[in-house]
């Protein structure tokens, strides 16, 4: 039986790949901090939890230390964090780090996270430039995010040993911290019957099931080497499909106002010009996608929706999202 351990395994990444490669015979054990995150599908599926601190030395060094024919690292952010995986990776037969196209600047160095969109001319592929690496382990910014990853990236890249990078797009599935569907998903619960779509609801940004992240995971696992791929939905839908995909789950019925320029009516996946990952080099190794963005959205509809409008996620994404008051009065306008 092959064997498996997910670093951060209760997140969002790590808790899909660590069910996927359960549910396919693999002895999987996952790390976290708090073993309250772990979901029940994990225990049925007979994943092992070890309450691990990522950044801990010591603890790593414990868990690492029987070796795995394959390492699923969902929490690495900096330099700092890839380094400390250096020592183990003799016993590792094959890594897999998730990193982000956060990374990927276009002809004028722009980033998803530039003030400016990024423009990128068609699909991105994985020979497409980066920002330039920081070492400083700041991550937690819109401009250190990306920087960081490419530094993470290059060390366990340079390291000489079998890792797969994998650079995935607005992830999305059950237990996300903050599900991006909830800006819809609250317009249903509000009983709102109109719904603005700025860009005329053309914007789209390419997301990536965290289903369709583990599929990749467990080829990587199998087929052992060092590469970066891209990993996303064999679909890629606009704002405007995401809206009625929500309707439609739901069955609720709104008009769709279509609002030319690019407010009110912002939206999680208004970005124009859009952004499409090439997933060509993914395939050429053997990734087949779970599903499309369509297939797999349900289930995280329902669990959305299930929370009410109590949800944990509520505080976080703030009133910004939710102002009404502007969107009724350009309704008022037409």
């Amino acid at each position: 039986m092959p064997h498996a351990i997910v670093l951060g395994g209760t997140g969002l990444l790590g808790r899909a790949s660590a069910l996927r490669l359960a549910r396919a015979g693999w002895s999987v054990v996952v790390t976290g901090r708090d073993p309250g995150h772990v979901p029940d599908a994990l225990d049925e599926a007979g994943a092992r939890f070890v309450s691990s601190d990522r950044r801990d030395a010591a603890a790593l060094a414990d868990v690492l230390r029987g070796g795995a024919d394959l390492l699923v690292d969902a929490y690495c952010f900096t330099a700092d964090d890839a380094r400390s995986l250096l020592p183990h990776l003799p016993g590792i037969g094959s890594v897999a780090m998730f990193s982000s196209k956060a990374v990927y600047v276009d002809a004028d160095g722009r980033h998803i996270n530039s003030t400016e969109r990024p423009d990128f001319g068609g699909p991105v592929t994985e020979d497409t430039a980066t920002l330039e690496p920081a070492w400083d382990g700041r991550y937690r910014s819109r401009d250190g995010y990306g920087r960081n990853k490419v530094a993470a990236e290059r060390v366990l890249l340079e390291s000489g040993h079998p890792v797969s990078v994998l650079r995935a797009s607005k992830v999305h599935g059950e237990g996300a911290a903050l599900p991006r569907e909830w800006h819809f998903v609250r317009r249903v619960l509000d009983g709102r019957r109109a719904v603005l779509l700025a860009h005329d609801g053309r914007g789209f940004d390419h997301p990536t099931a965290a289903a369709n992240a583990a599929a990749l995971v467990q080829v990587v696992g199998e087929s052992p080497g060092r590469r970066v791929l891209n990993i996303a939905d064999p679909d890629v839908p606009t704002g405007r499909d995401i809206a009625r995909a929500v309707a439609n789950r739901l069955e609720h019925e709104w008009e769709e106002v279509l609002v030319p320029g690019d407010a009110p009516g912002w939206h999680p996946w208004d970005v124009v010009p859009g952004i499409t990952l090439d997933l060509r080099a993914a395939e050429a190794i053997g990734y087949r996608p779970a599903g499309t963005y369509a297939e797999l959205i349900g289930p995280t509809i329902d669990s959305v929706v299930a929370f009410g409008l109590d949800a944990p996620w509520a505080q976080k994404a703030g009133d910004t999202d939710f102002d009404y008051a502007a969107e009724d009065a350009y309704l008022a306008r037409r």
